[in-house]
């Protein structure tokens, strides 16, 4: 009876930690976390990349020997029937031969399988980048719409509490009525807007599920945090990061390396590979005779490896060249991130500093000017709406930088 009740008691602790294990979509690193795990895209490039190493070491191999039988004057002229059995014929001839490429050929074809591992790694690499920079961005938008209906919600809380002082003021005889059909209408807006804001946040739940490779319809926490943005990037910095550890331009480098390699195999091959055979000769139950051979082919075609020469040198200056233009887009590229980086942080301090404090100040003096006659009630719905403005724009402006934020990381292929 003891041990049953401790083994339920576990059950039911095991249970209960299975049931406390966090959901994903409280902070973008439990996205990211649980995306390294089942992202189908990661888990498939890293597989390519493994395939891809796995076929350095064949390509620099000996080819596989042959071994050929040869059975002569199997019939013993005429003096018995065809047979196969190596002692009844006339002699028996076997031939071992392993063919021998010329120096130095093995080494290129494994360095060209080695440039391709390369690409497939930085390929993993660039895919996950990717993966990351989406999550991050959908993050944001995630992020940004959470608070928006938790904005908007508090808004038409406000706008009913209006529309009571709004009420209270026509029964007693101090405001028309229309101040509170105005009010009315204003809440109806808004209802219908969050009804949009919350179709917007159902999808942005769906599709970060399917970066997870989770149902569609799984439960995500509510977002509750954003990164944080460094306060200071210096493009110099990030320029030598970002041709340092780009997975493209890391691609494009490896693929130079590959075509450098090939164009000296191609080069190579005006030399002659070679085949290198021992014979032992077998007549009836005894090796009496044992020959060598030595066979090459003649690379008489002179034409046609020059043209394969030609083509792989203008590969490699193909390759090079682009290398060299993907090198000036990601830099602009990353100009234009910094910059954009610059203009919504600072609209985020305009929205914070100046916007924000101006708009709750305008409202609170219409407020109080309502409620003594100063002032008519279009214009508190107006202060109310400049407050909700000022709100969201500091919203979008913080969500706009983590969008920066994700583009200049997915170019630098590393977080800052």
């Amino acid at each position: 009876m003891k041990h049953a009740r401790g083994a339920l008691l576990l059950i039911l602790a095991l249970a209960g930690t299975a049931q406390a294990e966090p959901l994903p979509g409280a902070s973008v690193e439990s996205l990211l976390a649980a995306a390294r795990e089942h992202s189908p895209d990661v888990r498939m490039v890293r597989l390519e990349a493994e395939a891809a190493r796995e076929r350095i070491q064949p390509a620099g191999a000996l080819p596989d020997p042959v071994l050929r039988v040869e059975l002569e004057n199997i019939t013993r002229n005429g003096s018995q029937g065809a047979t196969l059995d190596p002692s009844r014929t006339g002699d028996t001839k076997y031939t071992l031969m392993q063919p021998l490429p010329f120096w130095g050929k093995r080494d290129l074809k494994r360095d060209v399988a080695a440039a391709e591992a390369t690409q497939a790694e930085g390929r993993a690499a660039d895919t996950w980048s990717e993966v990351a920079s989406r999550i991050k961005t959908l993050y944001a938008q995630y992020w940004l719409t959470g608070q928006s209906l938790q904005l908007t919600r508090e808004n038409i809380e406000l706008t009913r509490r209006l529309e009571q002082i709004a009420q209270a003021r026509y029964t007693g005889g101090l405001a028309a009525q229309q101040d509170a059909i105005r009010a009315q209408l204003e809440r109806s807006a808004m209802d219908a807007e969050l009804v949009g804001m919350e179709s917007e946040f159902h999808h942005l739940m769906v599709f970060l599920n399917a970066m997870l490779a989770r149902p569609s319809g799984a439960a995500l926490a509510e977002p509750a945090v954003l990164r944080p943005v460094p306060a200071r990037l210096d493009e110099a910095s990030l320029n030598a990061r970002l041709l340092a550890n780009n997975p493209q331009l890391a691609i494009e480098a490896a693929r130079v390396g590959g075509a450098e390699k090939s164009r000296d195999l191609a080069y190579r091959n005006r030399y002659p590979d070679f085949t290198l055979g021992v014979a032992p000769m077998q007549v009836q139950n005894r090796v009496d005779a044992w020959s060598l051979m030595l066979e090459m082919n003649l690379p008489l075609q002179q034409g046609t490896r020059r043209s394969q020469e030609r083509e792989s040198e203008r590969m490699l200056e193909a390759a090079a060249a682009r290398q060299e233009a993907l090198g000036h887009r990601l830099r602009g590229d990353l100009t234009a991130a910094l910059s954009n980086l610059d203009g919504a942080r600072a609209t985020e301090q305009i929205s914070r500093n100046r916007l924000l404090p101006q708009a709750e100040l305008t409202f609170k003096s219409a407020l109080a000017g309502y409620e003594t006659g100063k002032v008519d009630f279009a214009t508190l719905l107006d202060a109310q709406r400049q407050i909700r403005n000022a709100k969201l724009a500091l919203l979008r402006a913080q969500a706009s930088q983590q969008l920066r934020l994700a583009e200049i990381e997915r170019l630098l292929g590393e977080d800052l």
